[in-house]
């Protein structure tokens, strides 16, 4: 496992926290976007993390030397070689998932790992677009990933026990603790979790309380560290409308249908804390 070379494909806050964590856990890392900007600002991360580590005690100086210099980066997948296991981070879209998976399938070894990170969209479908359906699963980390040690593995149609069992592997390498989830959309933590984000963007429609009430009334009620509208604003509002949708598709059950505030707010470019305003206003 150490000597494994892993490429992570999206250099946004996801992909390069996968990185981050991989790095740390010994292993090599390419980090790809198409833009070389996107690449850069990634490996600030990466390097901004690895020094935060390195200020709490957690990394010495030598580790994160170590691990910085395990480090590369492309602006193309198709680039590069000898890789072992593919992570993808991009958006969720799924024509672009399946884009990706193509040029995915032509560079990973036989016998390597393909996975997405998709938080919401059926890994059977994604892994339709490859020539090894059976080398493709989900390997959904939480943000900050870094700090958050789940990962949700869901096996497709033709996932491997093989494929699976390596995925397990690595995670556990990386220190995360792993759950499996079946394929349907929204997996297990944004199937529960959704429909919750999208039921207080209801109660605020319907004036049941201010945005403000009604995340004090569930942090403190129910012990939660955030309040669902606080939480849908940093995961972004866009988000949490893509993967309502895909769940309201998906399952075909109303109780899905994603709120018109939610909408109105996301048409609006309210989509949360990375735009400055969404449910609640923030600084930039």
């Amino acid at each position: 496992m150490a000597n494994e070379h892993v490429l992570v494909v999206g250099a946004g806050q996801m992909g390069a926290g996968i990185a981050q964590v991989a790095l740390t856990a010994g292993l090599r890392v390419t980090l790809v976007d198409v833009a070389k900007e996107a690449v850069d600002k990634g490996a600030g991360r990466i390097r901004s993390g690895l020094g935060k580590l390195r200020e709490k005690g957690k990394l010495t100086e030598d580790a994160e030397r170590a691990a910085l210099g395990r480090l590369g980066t492309s602006t193309s997948a198709r680039e590069v070689k000898d890789v072992d296991v593919a992570i993808e981070a991009a958006t969720e879209n799924e024509e672009l998932k399946k884009r990706i998976f193509q040029d995915l399938d032509a560079v990973v070894r036989p016998g390597g790992v393909l996975a997405t990170n998709t938080s919401s969209i059926p890994i059977t479908r994604i892994a339709a677009a490859t020539k090894r359906p059976d080398s493709v699963i989900g390997m959904h980390f939480m943000n900050p990933v870094p700090v958050m040690q789940l990962v949700e593995l869901i096996r497709g149609a033709a996932t491997s026990d093989q494929t699976f069992e390596r995925t397990r592997s690595l995670a556990q390498a990386m220190g995360k603790t792993v759950v499996t989830s079946r394929d349907y959309p929204g997996f297990i933590v944004n199937r529960i979790l959704i429909p919750m984000l999208n039921e207080a963007a209801y109660a605020l429609m319907e004036g049941l309380g201010t945005a403000e009430d009604i995340d004090t009334a569930m942090k403190l009620g129910t012990n939660q560290p955030m309040g669902p509208l606080q939480l849908a604003d940093f995961i972004g509002l866009d988000t949490v409308l893509f993967i309502a949708e895909v769940m309201h598709r998906g399952l075909g059950d109303p109780k899905y249908r994603p709120c018109p505030l939610l909408r109105q707010y996301v048409d609006a470019g309210w989509l949360g804390k990375k735009t400055g305003r969404g449910f609640h206003v923030y600084e930039r």
